[in-house]
């Protein structure tokens, strides 16, 4: 058995993209990835965090040729020391057959990589890039199927991680929501009408869904209630006018007006509601190939409104505005839409909240959310002889 760093070579790149594809063939709840997503994590040219961080990844190949492992480690400048008492480097894209020998080759290399260039802890399983996406390992919630750019594991991954040393650094949690009027009703909160009612009975106030032909101002609004509400908790700097204007762009070909909703008070920006359809619903028609083929795939399953899912990116109220209600206003301000008959999107999807997030916790609860999928976010000291702190409460 013997441990490989891909590098350039295409055989390497092949096999990493590959080897998924076998672990979990005969999973019916998998959805694989798109190839040129993991790719372009991988690519210098694609991934902004290459200028000032750095990255590596390996495939483990045993004794018969056959690659029965992989994994990445990286440096995001970002992040070494964003909260952190040690220079915390990261790990992830873990897959390895049911092996610990394979498992603890493929995290030796990547301590022993990120120790070399000054980190006093890793962790994983994480992505090379921000938070929303490929974040943390699958521990419960095999029966269902992953979101865009969250990650399927298979079940024994848990030990490997456990039995190496890694602790719960925090937990994420998915939490799911019908959306038909008469089985999301019967699960909402009291409260949650009463405060959405006392919101629109007060003067100033406005609650409306994006238009495309406005969509430089809808950025703009985003921009301005991302920077007062998640900036800082997320320890990220703040969004740039282009920056958000990228951002709506890059959505703008799957956007679909009725899911994205923006709070007003006397026409400044207070809050947003970002959904999207689920992708996943579409992309694993495709079989992780975005080719011609695909695209004709993923526009047939568009026309016809095949998918029935929609997917909670962000939510956000500036401080001004917290606990007031907005956040029960703006949901029964799209449940207008989303309780009409015949209604596209039957179910949705929060994105991940981490345990260090209670308001948000709360919030989903009020909504009526079950939690559906559970992800764990690892962190290993290298020096076991330190204190090991959970994520702060936010």
């Amino acid at each position: 058995m013997k441990i490989v760093e891909v590098g350039t070579d295409s055989f390497f790149r092949s096999e990493f993209l590959q080897l998924p594809v076998r672990i979990y063939r005969h999973n019916p709840y998998w959805i694989r990835p798109l190839d040129k997503d993991i790719e372009a994590i991988f690519d210098p040219h694609k991934n902004k965090l290459f200028s000032t961080g750095e990255c590596a990844r390996w495939l483990v190949i045993d004794g018969s040729d056959q690659t029965v492992g992989r994994v990445a480690a990286f440096i995001n400048q970002k992040t070494v020391h964003a909260g952190n008492e040690q220079p915390t480097g990261g790990m992830g894209f873990f897959e390895c057959a049911n092996s610990p020998e394979v498992a603890r080759l493929l995290m030796d290399t990547c301590r022993n990589w990120l120790a070399e260039r000054g980190m006093e802890a890793m962790d994983g399983p994480i992505n090379f890039g921000e938070r929303d996406s490929r974040w943390g390992l699958l521990v419960d919630g095999y029966d269902k199927e992953p979101t865009y750019g969250m990650d399927y594991h298979m079940p024994y991954y848990r030990a490997f991680f456990e039995d190496y040393g890694f602790q719960n650094y925090f937990e994420q949690y998915t939490y799911y929501l019908p959306m038909r009027e008469e089985k999301v009703r019967p699960l909402l909160h009291p409260a949650v009408f009463d405060r959405a009612q006392r919101i629109f009975a007060t003067p100033g106030y406005d609650f409306r869904h994006v238009k495309k032909n406005e969509l430089a101002k809808f950025a703009e609004d985003f921009r301005i209630i991302y920077n007062k509400a998640w900036a800082k908790n997320l320890g990220t700097s703040d969004m740039s006018t282009e920056q958000a204007r990228a951002l709506m762009q890059r959505m703008k070909p799957i956007l679909e007006e009725e899911l994205m909703w923006f709070g007003y008070y006397n026409d400044e920006p207070m809050s947003f509601f970002i959904m999207l359809p689920e992708l996943n619903q579409i992309f694993k028609h495709v079989n992780g190939k975005l080719d011609w083929i695909g695209k004709l795939k993923f526009l047939y399953h568009t026309y016809r409104k095949t998918n029935h899912r929609a997917f909670g990116v962000i939510f956000g109220v500036i401080p001004e505005f917290q606990k007031k209600g907005i956040e029960s206003a703006i949901a029964l301000a799209y449940s207008k839409v989303a309780w009409k008959p015949g209604y596209q999107y039957t179910d949705l999807e929060l994105n991940w909240i981490g345990d260090f997030n209670p308001k948000m916790l709360n919030f989903a609860k009020m909504l009526g959310g079950v939690i559906q999928k559970k992800h764990l976010t690892y962190r290993l000291l290298f020096d076991p002889s330190k204190e090991f702190k959970r994520h702060p409460i936010i």
